[in-house]
């Protein structure tokens, strides 16, 4: 056999072998199923998508807060603040989006009806319908926009950290998975866990009341149907535009509170800038030092803003 002839058989084996890489990377990821369930400390949903993992803290008759994660924090991001909020006498939900933490990972796009299909039907479940503040970090906020502007007669105010929906920025190779079909899918399943942890250096830094949270952030990529998830979410839910939510907010008085991290790189300070020009009656209120991860950096900071908005009887 000649080096051609050679050549010529590797080259399919080659290419098979960079096509099933990524699918091959994906299986040796952990499942999300009952063992790894089986340490958890709330409980579970059965919603029409799959299974929804939720969590209560504080009193059961204190006033309702329900808090909404971002793109690829689960609910665990909001323990300081929901903890928090719970010693202040509030009734705190925190739940894991689909294809987050210990929910189920349904296919399909994660767009905006896939969001809100999974908090109406989890509220159902909780038996909420009404009179409660919603609160939504990143892509969290985002959907805590879009849920307030189809249903504002259920929600008495709206808290948004660092919110998507105004404008983002991604990283050079996350950009390149959004934009690009298949090739970008497959780079997403190799790459995507290491691009995405070395981004978690300076929170694990300054992260030092809560240390464990961007620890256990490290791991999540790790979780067999993360990064689909996050990918049809940049694709979908991160690719809408939520300005006539907030234009829509703004003609029914709905009561907000944005808050800001003055060094996020990833929902640029431009954004409040924007969400002034959609809704002039938000309160806003940016924090010094703060980067994208402010609801486990800064929730001292957090907390007073929260609880001077959340007290004011003229709202």
């Amino acid at each position: 056999m000649t080096w051609l002839g050679g050549l010529g058989l590797a080259l399919p084996a080659l290419v098979l072998l960079t096509a099933a890489a990524p699918v091959l990377a994906e299986a040796r990821r952990r499942p999300v199923d009952a063992r790894a369930r089986r340490q958890a400390t709330g409980d579970f949903a059965e919603l029409s998508d799959g299974l929804t993992y939720y969590q209560w803290r504080g009193p059961s008759r204190g006033p309702i807060v329900i808090c909404v994660h971002g793109l690829t924090t689960p609910s665990y991001v909001w323990t300081p603040l929901a903890e928090a909020l719970a010693q202040k006498g509030f009734r705190v939900l925190t739940y894991d989006l689909f294809g987050r933490g210990l929910s189920d990972r349904p296919a399909g796009p994660q767009d905006s009806d896939f969001f809100l299909r999974q908090l109406t039907e989890l509220l159902a479940d909780q038996q909420i319908t009404s009179h409660f503040t919603l609160m939504g970090y990143s892509m969290g906020g985002a959907i805590a926009t879009a849920f307030a502007a189809r249903h504002p007669a259920a929600v008495n105010r709206l808290v948004l950290l660092a919110p998507a929906g105004l404008g983002h920025q991604l990283s050079r190779f996350f950009e390149f998975c959004r934009r690009v079909p298949v090739l970008g899918d497959g780079a997403m399943l190799l790459l995507g866990g290491i691009a995405y942890r070395s981004g978690l250096d300076r929170p694990q830094q300054i992260a030092t009341e809560s240390p464990e949270i961007p620890a256990r952030m490290r791991g999540e990529m790790g979780l067999r149907g993360s990064l689909r998830a996050v990918l049809s979410s940049q694709r979908h839910m991160l690719a809408e535009s939520r300005d006539d939510d907030h234009r829509q907010l703004y003609r029914t008085g709905l009561p907000m509170l944005a808050v800001w991290g003055e060094d996020d790189a990833i929902i640029p300070l431009a954004t409040l800038g924007r969400l002034t020009q959609l809704n002039r009656t938000a309160r806003q209120v940016c924090l010094p030092e703060a980067d994208h991860f402010l609801p486990f950096t800064h929730p001292r900071q957090i907390m007073a803003a929260l609880s001077d908005f959340l007290s004011d009887a003229s709202l």
